[in-house]
């Protein structure tokens, strides 16, 4: 039995390995395809394709033992590797990006939530990617601002704590244009050294946000002392130093394994789909393709006059321009005066949004576009019968 199992699991190795290098030449068709379609000028994505395409697998699957679900769930990972693969591309011959090294700034050092993110981004888009690990927001922003980094990856928002205010007065002043956008999922663990015991912990090191993003789980613990670091990364690096079974962190798993903690607790964080989005800036805007969607971001100061907010978000109704985020943020040395930060769903290019930020220039006082950008919003296709 014993020879047999593990002649089983040497064919489940070999197939997995066979797997591998077929979704490498499904990617590399991916791309081929993107060279196709930028030389139509056709759309990146073509949702009516991947509903064909997926309603086929599932008939397929069927025939081969495989429920629909489960089909389904692995091809949404694969179109939305697609989509991104195939945008970054584009975008890359457009803008002349994906060089062969690329300096990205970040909060923290390997193993930070800003670490991980930084890696998933540029992965398609950097032969080389020379890491520069920073304490904060600020330090992030001037090391792109001075040159000693090509671009800065920033979170901005979180499903549990909300936006981060901070980032968002810093995009205010800042000479950086948005260029790229991601969202990340973020899974909070406990994390100790080996050996460990949950019922001697006195001290929890982590970020502010983290704790923010988990502050029912913390309301549960008693006589704990909070102790607040730069980053996930530094609150590893404490405990690793510390050296003391009764000081743990909080962070995610991955990281905490590059300093040698061990998993205590799991699933921590208020909501359970816990996801931070990330901004990428650089000293240069960069033009979005047409076949791709873009998002452009903006700031606009309405003034204190009633009705002044609806005015301006009536003209972006008129020119049918989405919106996808609105946030106010007060004006430093301008009591109870707000800035307003808008995302909408359209190209810089397009006429309806230079119509719409030639009226808005009209009737606000102030509005600055702080980038346009591919939108990595990729929703998942839906099959609307199989």
């Amino acid at each position: 039995m014993a020879i047999e199992l593990d002649q089983i699991r040497h064919d489940i190795s070999d197939t997995d390995q066979q797997l591998l290098g077929l979704l490498a030449k499904r990617r590399a068709l991916a791309l081929a395809v993107a060279e196709a379609k930028l030389a139509q000028n056709k759309p990146i994505r073509d949702q009516k394709r991947e509903e064909e395409l997926l309603l086929s697998l599932i008939g397929k699957g069927k025939d081969l033992g495989l429920d629909a679900q489960y089909v389904t769930r692995l091809y949404h990972v694969i179109i939305e590797d697609s989509v991104l693969q195939q945008q970054a591309k584009v975008q890359g011959q457009l803008n002349g990006e994906n060089g062969p090294v690329c300096r990205v700034a970040f909060l923290g050092r390997q193993g930070s939530y800003s670490y991980w993110a930084t890696q998933k981004y540029f992965t398609r888009r950097a032969e080389k990617l020379i890491e520069i690990g920073c304490d904060s927001f600020n330090e992030i922003v001037q090391a792109v601002e001075t040159g000693h980094a090509d671009y800065a990856v920033l979170p901005i928002e979180n499903t549990s704590s909300g936006s981060i205010n901070e980032v968002f007065d810093l995009l205010q002043h800042t000479r950086l244009s948005i260029v790229g956008e991601l969202t990340h999922p973020i899974k909070h663990c406990l994390l100790g050294l080996p050996g460990t015991d949950l019922s001697k912990i006195k001290q929890i090191c982590a970020h502010p946000q983290v704790i923010a993003q988990c502050s029912q789980y913390l309301q549960t613990l008693s006589s704990i002392k909070i102790e607040y670091c730069d980053a996930s990364s530094d609150a590893f690096n404490r405990v690793r130093q510390a050296q003391d079974l009764s000081v743990v962190a909080i962070g995610g798993e991955e990281g905490g394994k590059l300093y040698g903690l061990e998993v205590l607790g799991r699933d921590l964080a208020n909501q359970k789909d816990n996801v931070s989005r990330f901004i990428v800036v650089a000293r240069k805007p960069i033009n979005v393709a047409k076949a791709i969607p873009a998002k452009t971001t903006f700031i606009m100061y309405t003034g204190q006059q009633p009705g002044a907010l609806v005015d301006a978000l009536t003209v972006l109704k008129q020119h049918g321009i989405s919106m996808g985020k609105l946030e106010s943020r007060p004006i430093p040395g301008n009591p109870w005066e707000e800035m307003f930060y808008v995302d909408v769903f359209a190209n810089l290019d397009d006429y309806a949004m230079k119509r719409a930020l030639d009226e808005l220039n009209r009737i606000t006082r102030f509005v600055k576009v702080l980038g346009c950008y591919p939108s990595e919003d990729v929703a998942p296709t839906v099959v609307t019968s199989a």
